[in-house]
C-alpha cells in the first residue's frame, strides 16, 4: 500500500519543483511590472482610487518590485525576502482590488492572486531549491 501512495519521481525531482514554481511565479511578476510600464500614470491613478496613499510614489514602486522581485525569483536571488515582499503586495492586491469581486479570475476575482500567494508562501518556506544564485552565493560548505 504505501508503494501506491509514494512515487520515486518525489526523491528524483524534488530539486525540480522549486525551480518550476520561481521561474513561473518570477516570469508573471516581471511581465506584469513590464506590462505596467506603459502606463504608470493610469497604474498609479487607479492604485489611487482604491485609497492607496501616496499613489504616484506607490505606484512606480510596485511596478519595479514587480519587475526586480521578477527577475529575482527566476534566478533564485534573495528568494525568501523578494517572495515575502511580493506576497504582501498580492495579499494587498487580493483584499484591495480582487475580494469584492469573488473567486473567479474570469469575474477579476482573487482565485489567481490567492494562488500567487501560495506559491510565494511556498516559495519562502521550502528555500529556492538547488538551482539558485542563493544556494550558490550564500550556502555554507560549497
Amino acid at each position: 500500500m504505501q508503494s501506491l501512495l509514494t512515487c520515486k519521481c518525489s526523491e528524483k525531482w524534488a530539486d525540480i519543483a522549486p525551480l518550476l514554481l520561481r521561474v513561473a511565479a518570477g516570469a508573471i511578476f516581471f511581465l506584469h511590472g513590464y506590462l505596467k510600464v506603459g502606463d504608470v500614470a493610469g497604474f498609479s491613478g487607479f492604485i489611487g482610487t482604491l485609497g492607496v496613499p501616496a499613489p504616484e510614489i506607490i505606484g512606480p514602486v510596485v511596478i519595479w518590485m514587480e519587475i526586480i522581485g521578477g527577475i529575482a525569483l527566476v534566478l533564485g536571488l534573495l528568494t525568501h525576502w523578494v517572495a515575502k515582499i511580493l506576497a504582501i503586495e498580492m495579499l494587498v492586491a487580493l483584499f484591495l482590488v480582487h475580494w469584492d469581486k469573488g473567486f473567479y479570475v474570469s469575474n477579476n476575482g482573487y482565485e489567481f492572486a490567492l494562488l500567487l500567494v501560495v506559491v510565494l508562501i511556498s516559495l519562502m518556506v521550502t528555500g529556492p531549491g538547488k538551482w539558485a544564485l542563493d544556494k550558490m552565493l550564500f550556502s555554507r560548505g560549497m
